[in-house]
């Protein structure tokens, strides 16, 4: 009789257990049976692919990795679109951009003209945040209307105060928009309503706030503010994730006509922040409208979250290479990183990472600390998912003049 192999035996025990028995005649008095317990089932594993992102009502969304810049998920990200009142928000880098250069100051007292408050005050059919005609605001107080509450006519006094006119701040707008990479945005006026002309893409609305976040943190805190009061009247932040979700912090919702409901998001959980865009939500109720571009938004941080994180990787403390030097007091000098690398991938993969480091063939004295003499690249998959210069931990010195003229020789030698 052939011998059964060894892995079969126990899958035909467990069969014979719990196969059901066969009809028989009662026994005279049967004996109790402990009953087998039936095997345990494999526990569940994780998919290996992450699945795809909620889809956004939005005609337009985007989810971006506010430290990389990664986009993790998008639809018609590079389409333009009216941008309505995410306009402020480029409105709010120009102003902080000024402010840090020293050509406007932060005791300023700002004038809300004739046309700030006709175009943008309360007579108008647009948000406004009730400073009175031919006044004069604090600068700060007219910042915090214009995020807060939106206000167009905070808007277009600001945009007076910088560079004299709407029209020449917008010039203004466009040109930070290109240094900053925004290539499909075009402003025509600092406010968002509706305009010739005057367009922005989800990818470019996420590297503006991206810019924001980093650039210029006291700017965007205000967007973290649910109300402000003014004139006795207190109005309170449209954006409703604030209330939501208490790692979001910002960013800014805008509606017109054109533009349906628009809705710039930013939350910050751990070391992670991710930034997202919902652009045109169509809708005749308003508050379906705010609904969908909420909930929207909110699911795209969420899948965010769950399937990526981000790792600090390397400590500044600690040389990540020790490379040869020449013409030196020393004959070698340490490298390392100024800050902690921050990378953001699909989660488990941090043991798939792969660090590369470049640094030149030869490295002469003298070195000053901190200077930058190589980068190091992390890799996953072949592709690079973060880099950052690798700085010399300390200085060294030229060598005399016997030690130069011995490296000299090791140089010739070498190349040889």
């Amino acid at each position: 009789m052939p011998r059964l192999a060894p892995i079969v035996l126990p899958a035909l025990l467990a069969a014979l257990l719990t196969a059901p028995l066969s009809a028989q005649a009662p026994a005279p008095q049967p004996v109790p049976q402990p009953v087998p317990r039936p095997a345990a089932p494999a526990p569940a594993t994780a998919p290996a692919a992450i699945p795809p992102a909620p889809a956004s009502q939005g005609a337009a969304w985007i989810l971006m990795d506010a430290t990389s810049g990664q986009i993790l998920a998008g639809h018609e990200i590079d389409t333009p679109r009216a941008p309505a009142s995410l306009t402020k928000v480029m409105t709010s880098y120009v102003v902080a951009a000024e402010l840090a250069a020293g050509r406007i100051k932060r005791d300023d007292m700002v004038l809300i003209s004739e046309r700030a408050w006709r175009e943008g005050g309360a007579g108008t059919a647009g948000s406004y945040s009730g400073f009175d005609v031919n006044t004069r605001a604090p600068f700060e107080k007219v910042m915090t209307g214009m995020v807060v509450q939106s206000g167009n006519d905070a808007s277009i006094a600001l945009a007076e105060h910088v560079a004299g006119s709407q029209e020449a701040f917008a010039d203004l707008m466009n040109r930070y928009a290109k240094q900053l990479g925004m290539t499909n945005s075009h402003f025509v006026n600092a406010h968002g309503l509706d305009a010739e002309g005057q367009v922005i893409t989800a990818r470019d609305m996420a590297i503006l706030a991206r810019a924001l976040i980093r650039d210029f943190p006291e700017a965007y805190a205000l967007h973290s503010i649910k109300e402000f009061t003014w004139n006795g009247i207190t109005q309170h932040n449209r954006n409703g994730l604030l209330w939501k979700d208490p790692s979001v912090d910002g960013i800014k919702t805008g509606h017109t006509s054109r533009a349906g409901y628009n809705l710039a998001a930013s939350a910050k959980r751990g070391d992670m922040r991710l930034i997202s865009v919902v652009l045109g939500v169509e809708t005749s109720n308003r508050a379906d409208a705010f609904r969908i571009r909420e909930g929207d938004n909110l699911a795209l941080l969420n899948w965010g979250f769950r399937f990526y994180e981000t790792h600090a990787l390397f400590d500044p403390a600690t040389p990540l290479a020790t490379q040869p030097l020449y013409k030196g007091e020393t004959d070698s000098v340490a490298l390392g990183v100024a800050a902690p690398l921050l990378v953001t991938l699909p989660r488990g993969r941090y043991g798939d990472l792969k660090p590369v480091i470049d640094v030149p063939k030869q490295i002469i004295a003298p070195i000053s600390e901190g200077q930058t003499i190589g980068t190091v690249r992390v890799q996953l998959d072949g592709q690079t998912v973060a880099e950052a210069p690798l700085v010399a931990r300390q200085a060294v010195a030229e060598a005399g003049f016997f030690g130069r003229l011995y490296d000299e020789f090791r140089l010739w030698w070498n190349a040889e």
